[in-house]
């Protein structure tokens, strides 16, 4: 029996051991699969560190359409681009006969006529284009026509002229449409003049020159004109009939004398005195 006891002590002692031996290179081969498992899991739960994103700016807006900038344009790293710009959005160069009048008009009258202040020398206030139509009472679309070729030629839209009161030799009522003006001041009448005298009267067939009976003692002209085609805007096959019409030309002066002087020296085809 001691015998066996002592073989079983000894078989126990080295049982231990190799216990030992088997259970501590089983730990160690876990503990590193562990820790590689869970190094990668910390990594995916954690964001990385990040800038802190800046705060939206307001993009600009450009200088003339006024809609805001996209896309690379909000970085400022690119210029924004205009659009081009539409010619019929251009304002209209400045009139000539303006020009004309305040550098050559008012120095040459100060010195023919002896003003001694630039604000004496005569000056056009308005120019008034007039059709009268009798035939509006009977032809309903006559009014029509008329008013489109006045807009036409002067670039403004006329009124509607009415009877102030009953003839009845002329079978009108007060109120009746008769007519059809337009009044044209600042730029619009300087340019409406420069066409006028360079480029519709000559137009005129057998021109001679206009006459000087259309003044009215105080400085104010009016020319009749028979035919509405002399002027460039007018399309002959987009007209119903041949219409006449008046042109007044209003000023500033006293007497007849110097509105004509005036008016020469804006290039007025007068007929040459005999």
């Amino acid at each position: 029996m001691p015998d066996n006891e002592e073989e079983l002590e000894q078989s126990d002692q080295a049982a231990e051991p190799t216990a030992e031996e088997t259970s501590e290179p089983a730990s160690d081969s876990v503990e590193p699969a562990a820790e590689e498992v869970s190094e990668p899991t910390a990594e995916a739960t954690e964001p990385p560190a990040e800038e802190a994103a800046p705060a939206r700016r307001r993009a600009p807006r450009t200088p003339r359409t006024g809609t805001r900038a996209t896309g690379r344009q909000r970085g400022g790293a690119t210029a924004v681009e205009e659009p081009p710009a539409d010619p019929a959005d251009e304002p209209p160069p400045p009139p000539r006969m303006r020009d004309l009048y305040r550098n050559e008009i008012v120095p040459t009258m100060m010195r023919e006529f002896g003003f001694t202040n630039p604000m004496q020398v005569p000056r056009i206030q308005k120019i008034v284009v007039n059709i009268g139509l009798g035939e509006a009472l009977t032809n309903g679309r006559a009014m029509e026509s008329a008013t489109g070729d006045l807009a036409t030629i002067t670039g403004q839209k006329p009124i509607i002229t009415r009877a102030r009161k009953s003839i009845a030799g002329f079978k009108i009522r007060e109120g009746n449409p008769i007519g059809t003006c337009v009044t044209l001041r600042g730029t619009k009448m300087y340019h409406f003049l420069d066409r006028l005298i360079n480029m519709s009267l000559p137009r005129i067939r057998d021109f001679r020159g206009i006459p000087r009976r259309g003044f009215d003692g105080r400085g104010n002209f009016s020319i009749g004109i028979r035919e509405q085609i002399i002027f460039p805007e007018i399309d002959y096959n987009q007209i119903d009939r041949i219409r006449g019409l008046q042109v007044t030309i209003t000023t500033t002066a006293h007497d007849d004398a110097t509105a004509t002087r005036m008016l020469e020296l804006y290039g007025m085809p007068f007929v040459r005195e005999v």
